[in-house]
């Protein structure tokens, strides 16, 4: 049912990278990819995983291909069959700009907790990073299980 999915963050450098490797890991047979809701607005179209990402993400095993983010967009979210966003906020702004896919819109740690945010550690520390790495390896784990 939901063979493409699409995974979104605030610019596509930190999260939705990481959390779409680590999904298509677990799930090699579905196509996963990723995009920024305001990748475009941060000027970071084109931009790599953030260095501090990477970092942990890859000393923690995680397999990370070369990354180009990009901006989300109706086209984009029209041709994925689930979209799955970090945070509430996210959601509610796609929703917002995207009516016709709000029904396939659905949180990332919506197993978590009844629903949990994933913060964005861009900028913050390499234990902050730790810490969402291991929230963005329980989701997807479990979203791994129910697709």
């Amino acid at each position: 049912m939901f063979d493409k999915i699409l995974i979104i963050c605030t610019g596509n450098i930190c999260r939705s990278p990481i959390a779409e490797q680590l999904l298509q890991q677990a799930r090699p047979d579905k196509h996963i990819s990723s995009a920024g809701i305001a990748t475009e607005a941060a000027k970071l179209s084109g931009h790599d995983i953030d260095k501090t990402a990477r970092e942990v993400a890859e000393a923690n095993g995680v397999n990370l291909q070369p990354h180009s983010a990009r901006q989300a967009d109706r086209h984009l979210i029209a041709d994925h069959d689930l979209v799955l966003v970090l945070e509430h906020k996210q959601k509610e702004i796609l929703s917002q700009r995207y009516p016709e896919a709000r029904g396939k819109i659905m949180l990332l740690g919506q197993w978590q907790a009844g629903g949990k945010d994933i913060a964005d550690p861009y900028k913050k520390s390499k234990d902050f990073h730790q810490q969402v790495l291991s929230e963005l390896q329980q989701a997807t784990t479990l979203w791994a299980e129910r697709l």
